[in-house]
């Protein structure tokens, strides 16, 4: 999870150097200023609350676990559009890469685990419900 967090925290972080690059262009961007700066706070807010999910990651919360996936499912269509339509086909494989590696691990059987609280020793759930367990 804390290898998940890693990567969450690096789209959060991408997230905020874009929204400060949209501020900083603004003056000439060809769109009026109130249009470039709403969309920079946008991506602030969007980066705010993926460094929120990488602390819930890192910590150990497991509310964070949800979000975390859901981002990484709403990214898939920019990987789309990156590769596609954009035609900016390093640039997309290497998103995409990135998102997937991220979701692969935030679905994987031990943060599957970790998230439903069964690597705690105080978990109460039969030995035949533990992955590895005799059958």
């Amino acid at each position: 999870m804390r290898a998940a967090g890693a990567l969450v925290t690096l789209q959060g972080a991408a997230a905020l150097v874009f929204a400060a690059v949209l501020v900083a262009r603004a003056p000439a961007a060809s769109l009026p200023v109130g249009f470039v700066l709403g969309e920079a706070g946008l991506f602030v807010v969007v980066g705010a609350a993926l460094v929120a999910v990488w602390v819930g990651l890192v910590t150990g919360r497991r509310w964070a676990r949800t979000p975390a996936i859901v981002t990484q499912l709403l990214l898939l269509p920019v990987v789309y559009s990156l590769i596609g339509p954009s035609r900016q086909l390093l640039l997309g494989i290497v998103t995409g890469v990135f998102v997937v590696a991220t979701f692969l691990l935030l679905i994987s059987e031990r943060s599957r685990i970790w998230s439903m609280g069964l690597d705690l020793p105080d978990a109460d759930l039969p030995d035949a419900d533990l992955p590895g367990a005799p059958r």
